[in-house]
């Protein structure tokens, strides 16, 4: 058991008999009310997001989760197939609990989450940046750089990334897994 005073953003925590990721978390006090701490908390076993507030001092309840190394296979019927990198075990996950599956190629790495208690696994992120292949985008026009104007892009796989006019077909750039956004052109 920890106090609020542990938190920290993507600790899992259990609340309410559900697990949730801390996203975001802050500390209110003021002159003459006990200090409050609240997160925003998304769901891991569930679709939900909420916030939620503590007294300062209260306790949580976290959940020890353990970030494997896997590697993302391909898509069926059946789901995401992924094979740990280590004892080349594969297992077949649901698009429910990947994050960011438009982002997914053949052969990526990714990271598995495991709750150690259950050995179930809980989700699936990408590294913080991916780099991707541009397959078709509308030609930029010379000149067009004065202001940050952006157009889309659609990825090998399938995404579509709002990318700056300078950027062409068949370049590999660097995308924010996160959000989805551009960040770079990357050499080949």
């Amino acid at each position: 058991m920890a106090s609020t005073a542990d938190i920290r953003n993507g600790m899992v925590i259990k609340l309410d008999g559900s697990l949730y990721s801390v996203v975001e978390f802050g500390q209110n006090k003021t002159a003459r009310a006990a200090a409050k701490v609240w997160a925003k908390l998304k769901g891991v076993d569930n679709n939900r997001s909420i916030e939620h507030t503590w007294n300062s001092g209260d306790s949580i309840f976290p959940v020890r989760v353990e970030r494997r190394n896997y590697q993302y296979l391909y898509k069926d019927d059946t789901g995401f197939n992924l094979m740990d990198t280590n004892s080349f075990e594969q297992i077949v996950l649901g698009e429910d609990l990947i994050d960011r599956p438009d982002l997914y190629k053949d052969g990526q790495e990714c990271f598995v989450i495991f709750n150690t208690e259950t050995e179930v696994p809980m989700g699936v992120e990408l590294p913080p940046n991916v780099t991707l292949r541009i397959t078709y985008s509308e030609p930029g026009l010379k000149g067009d750089t004065a202001t940050r104007a952006m157009k889309a892009a659609t990825m090998e796989t399938g995404a579509t990334v709002m990318v700056p006019l300078f950027v062409n077909t068949d370049e590999l750039i660097r995308v924010d897994s996160k959000t989805g956004a551009y960040i770079e052109r990357v050499k080949e």
